[in-house]
């Protein structure tokens, strides 16, 4: 059974997602741009909760949705906001994104998401975690194809994939008119290959913005970024 991750003003319970706590999360949470207050965000196939979570820690949003197919994921997710500082902000739908996007009305200034990963033909024993992590559960397309209709006009869109996904994601993207305005490749270490893509979109042209981010110096050992980045969430940094 999987322990609850306790962060600096939260706790997350994650014995019932496929899906456990991993590095990708807290650093797109922490990545993403809040600069311009957000009245609103939705987080797509939020799993824990962590991304909303974290958005609710950092911004003054008065909505923060999220939604999650998972029955188990669902109720845990549910379980987590209500146990959190900011219950009265915070909701969750069950529901898939394509019945999702042809019935809410509303539309969002900030939509987060930490996609299915693996398009390899590669699966396991386990349907849930399947469900979690193939990239068949949430093609890149039409979870492209939902943002651009989620998404207000002058809003943004932040998500975290493997590097090697990014050109395509970016092609998929530019069909709807959603254009990266900031890229950041994250490194495990200095001298390892680039292995995450952080991208943020939204409808407005812009010289793109790219930089790195080096997760450690050597085992344990985190660059100054990494905890400058994470340190209002991590209990140790």
């Amino acid at each position: 059974m999987s322990k609850p991750f306790n962060f600096k003003q939260f706790t997350v319970k994650q014995d019932q997602c496929a899906m456990k706590i991993g590095t990708d999360s807290v650093i797109l949470g922490a990545w993403a741009n809040i600069t311009k207050q957000p009245f609103a965000t939705l987080d797509i196939g939020a799993g824990t909760g962590i991304l909303s979570l974290m958005l609710a820690q950092r911004s003054n949003a008065e909505v923060i949705d999220a939604l999650e197919i998972d029955e188990n994921a669902y109720e845990q997710c549910v379980e987590n906001f209500e146990a959190s500082p900011w219950r009265d902000r915070l909701f969750c739908y069950h529901a898939d994104l394509a019945e999702f996007t042809e019935e809410i009305e509303d539309k969002y200034d900030l939509i987060i998401c930490n996609p299915p990963f693996y398009s390899e033909n590669y699966k396991t024993e386990n349907t849930q975690r399947d469900l979690a992590r193939f990239q068949d559960a949430m093609p890149f397309n039409h979870l492209i194809d939902s943002v651009s209709k989620l998404l207000i006009e002058d809003g943004t869109f932040c998500t975290i994939i493997p590097f090697k996904e990014e050109d395509k994601l970016i092609t998929l993207a530019s069909a709807v008119n959603l254009k990266p305005n900031k890229i950041t490749h994250v490194r495990g270490t200095l001298n390892s290959e680039i292995k995450r893509s952080l991208i943020e979109m939204s409808f407005r042209e812009s010289d793109i913005k790219i930089n790195e981010l080096i997760i450690e110096n050597a085992r344990h050992d985190y660059t100054k970024e990494y905890i400058d980045l994470t340190k209002e969430f991590y209990l140790k940094m």
